[in-house]
């Protein structure tokens, strides 16, 4: 069922991400149940799924509905997750992390390594989307768990309630483009160049490498938000705090 699960959190991200969901629009568990052909419990545990990641609110009359946001909203709130995912790594290199910790942040490089073989060679080559999605999510997770700081660990989990923040909140589409294939070959450099800081015990520099992450996928979702609002509106500018998020396919970071 997880991998059922999977599929539905993607394609329920995939339409609100892409304004065919609309904000405020509510998620009826017979209608989606038929269009996504799927029975109500994998959805229902999707939908839980996205509430998490702040997508969609919970109804007290029982059910979802789509929440409204803007690009400024998730350029704070991932500035912010730069800075306690930094302190994270620093706390963690500068304790010294534990063998097993290490072997699991290894492993888990060593698979980002494997899958973007191909697109090292060739950036134009596709990415499997949810393979990425769940490496980069396990990624993130351990980083916070090493660190052993429960509220570092609160922080960012209300943090990451604001939409399309926290690092298993995006995923590739189907087919990714030149830009978002190059966004993720540089996330799983920023991988291993976190793992080697730790590794060393170099704290500034572990520290650096986080908060430089995050900031890059901030800039990337602006860049692509952008770009797809001119493709949608046929302007060459727009000023993205005050229009609500429309089309939209990001990388994971």
């Amino acid at each position: 069922m997880a991998a059922q699960i999977d599929r539905v959190v993607s394609e329920l991200r995939a339409l609100m991400v892409s304004g065919e969901l609309q904000p405020g629009e509510r998620i009826i568990e017979l209608q989606f149940s038929s269009r996504l052909g799927v029975s109500r419990t994998p959805l229902r545990l999707a939908l839980a799924e996205l509430e998490k990641e702040g997508l969609l609110e919970r109804l007290p009359s029982r059910g979802f509905r789509v929440r409204a946001f803007s690009v400024e909203d998730i350029a704070d709130a991932v500035d912010v997750r730069g800075v306690l995912e930094g302190m994270a790594a620093r706390l963690i290199a500068e304790r010294g992390p534990s063998h097993a910790w290490l072997e699991q942040m290894r492993a888990i490089v060593e698979q980002g390594k494997k899958l973007l073989e191909s697109a090292v060679v060739n950036p134009r080559t596709t990415v499997d989307a949810l393979a990425w999605g769940q490496i980069n999510r396990s990624f993130h997770e351990l980083l916070v768990q090493e660190a052993n700081n429960r509220a570092l660990a609160s922080a960012l989990e209300h943090n990451n309630k604001t939409p399309l923040t926290g690092p298993a909140a995006l995923t590739l589409p189907i087919t990714p483009t030149f830009l978002e294939t190059s966004f993720v070959l540089r996330a799983q450099a920023d991988h291993e160049d976190l793992v080697q800081a730790i590794t060393r015990r170099e704290a500034a520099r572990a520290e650096n490498i986080m908060r430089e992450h995050a900031y890059r996928s901030r800039e990337n979702k602006r860049q692509l938000i952008e770009q797809i609002r001119q493709v949608r509106s046929g302007k060459s500018s727009a000023e993205p705090s005050a229009m609500p998020l429309l089309g939209l396919n990001l990388t994971v970071a």
